[in-house]
């Protein structure tokens, strides 16, 4: 069996969908599905059972697993609540780790782009060295950041650690399933009705001298590619250590929103608008992930172009009845 905590979320249930696309149903679900739809996003999925969080480790007591896929956080990078974020974020995954290393579990963990901060450090996930150094622009990232120093920490002293563990620092993922993060979904899931709607897209101006409006640039990756990862880590349990998780490729919030809007037969339109000054000092205006560590681990696949991903988004989901996947 494996349980996914966050798996009722974005890239834990479209890991679900994969692995039940495979074959697998012994999936066990650990979230907090709330009153809202969130739970769509696993309503077409087989699942072994699911777990309510405060009932978690009782459950995972005198149990065996094939692996625990830990993507549940409080990701919002707006949140403000340090207790409430460490406990989630930092304190319950470091509870998991142990667990994992005292039964022999492989663990697979989801960090973030969001802890290489402004990216003056560049986006470097080669050493401990280089991710020391990282300092994340918001709480969010930061206790991201505190997780990964303390799994990189236990690994140089040579703790006691499961046989696999594996983080990994996801860039800006978008695709099925996001639609529950409401301001945290993708710029194509929260512009995408407007612009059927055929009103012009918004994008926030450039506070940079040396950046144009709109061309603030992201690496943006398909979420079908981010879970061929996780999928992969799963078959390769000789592989541990913290990787980077996009294409390895910028592109700008214009190239992102002329995409979507060519999916749907429209030139682009688009305006620019300013940013809350709440956010400017704060605003990340580029990332990209590094992915040679990846490769090198012997991850062979491709990412799929972000033209072709939002094609593929804008056709096969959004402008669907049923957007889920």
């Amino acid at each position: 069996m494996l349980l996914v905590t966050g798996g009722a979320g974005f890239i834990g249930s479209n890991v679900i969908a994969s692995l039940n696309e495979a074959g697998r149903t012994d999936i066990a679900v650990n979230d907090v599905f709330g009153n809202g739809d969130k739970w769509r996003n696993l309503s077409k999925r087989r699942l072994a059972d699911v777990v309510p969080p405060g009932e978690l480790f009782d459950w995972l007591d005198d149990r065996k697993l094939d692996a625990v896929i830990h993507l549940g956080a409080i990701s919002e990078t707006t949140a403000t609540d340090a207790d409430r974020v460490l406990d989630c974020n930092f304190r319950l995954p470091l509870r998991l780790l142990d667990w994992c290393a005292s039964t022999r579990t492989p663990f697979i963990y989801a960090s973030s782009a969001a802890t290489y901060g402004d990216g003056a450090e560049g986006f470097d996930d080669e050493s401990p060295e280089a991710l020391e150094r990282l300092r994340p622009l918001n709480l969010y990232g930061w206790s991201k950041h505190l997780f990964d120093l303390a799994v990189i920490e236990r690994s140089a002293r040579r703790a006691k650690l499961p046989p696999q563990w594996a983080g990994l620092k996801f860039f800006n993922v978008f695709g099925p399933n996001e639609y529950h993060k409401g301001e945290m979904m993708s710029l194509v899931a929260k512009r995408f009705d407007e612009a059927r709607a055929g009103k012009p897209i918004r994008l926030f101006k450039s506070y940079r001298d040396d950046v144009a409006d709109g061309e603030q640039r992201r690496d943006f990756i398909y979420v079908d590619d981010a879970v061929a990862v996780v999928r992969w880590l799963l078959e390769t349990p000789s592989v541990s250590g913290i990787f980077n998780v996009g294409t390895g490729v910028a592109r700008s919030f214009r190239d992102l929103m002329v995409a979507m809007l060519a999916a749907l037969g429209r030139p682009p339109e688009i305006e620019y608008i300013e940013m809350p000054p709440a956010i400017r000092d704060r605003y990340q205006y580029f990332t990209e992930a590094r992915v040679e560590k990846l490769r090198r681990a012997g991850y062979n696949s491709g990412f799929m172009p972000l033209e072709d991903a939002v094609g593929l988004y804008v056709g096969r989901y959004l402008n669907q009845p049923d957007r889920y996947r």
